[in-house]
């Protein structure tokens, strides 16, 4: 397992390098916890995930911005207002640029597999083809609405 964790930081070390950003201590738990999530999260998530208060929220703020900035994560806003934070590296199933489920209840977001869009007559409108497209679903999921 520590082999495992071992890749994972220099895969995430590698990342900021190939920026040509330092691996500081705050940079990498960022890291760390956006790649332990495996999905999008906000800022509120990631602070609580790090270690009791260590870190400054202003500071997380800012590095959650830049890293977003230089590509090595993508920002997002579901439809709720809130920007959520996803790291972009070799360990996701799912490609980089994919939908979204967000639980309008728990406000939980889950990453969904990759989704084909059309219309029953199986034909795109003319305005859509080709077009840069961004599918966020949102709804009630399976736990909230008590059938788990």
């Amino acid at each position: 397992m520590a082999g495992q964790h071992d890749h994972h930081e220099q895969e995430l070390r590698g990342l900021l390098r190939a920026q040509g950003l330092r691996a500081t201590s705050v940079r990498m738990a960022v890291l760390k916890s956006l790649h332990d999530h495996q999905g999008p999260m906000t800022h509120e998530q990631v602070m609580d995930s790090l270690s009791g208060g260590a870190f400054d929220r202003a500071t997380v703020w800012r590095i959650l911005s830049d890293l977003a900035d230089v590509g090595i994560m993508q920002r997002m806003d579901l439809g709720d207002r809130v920007w959520r934070y996803e790291l972009i590296d070799a360990c996701r199933a799912v490609e980089d640029d994919h939908a979204h489920f967000l639980c309008e209840a728990c406000g939980d977001v889950s990453c969904l597999p990759p989704l084909e869009l059309r219309t029953q007559e199986g034909l795109l409108p003319e305005i859509l083809r080709g077009a840069d497209i961004r599918v966020r679903l949102s709804g009630t999921c399976v736990t909230c609405k008590g059938i788990a």
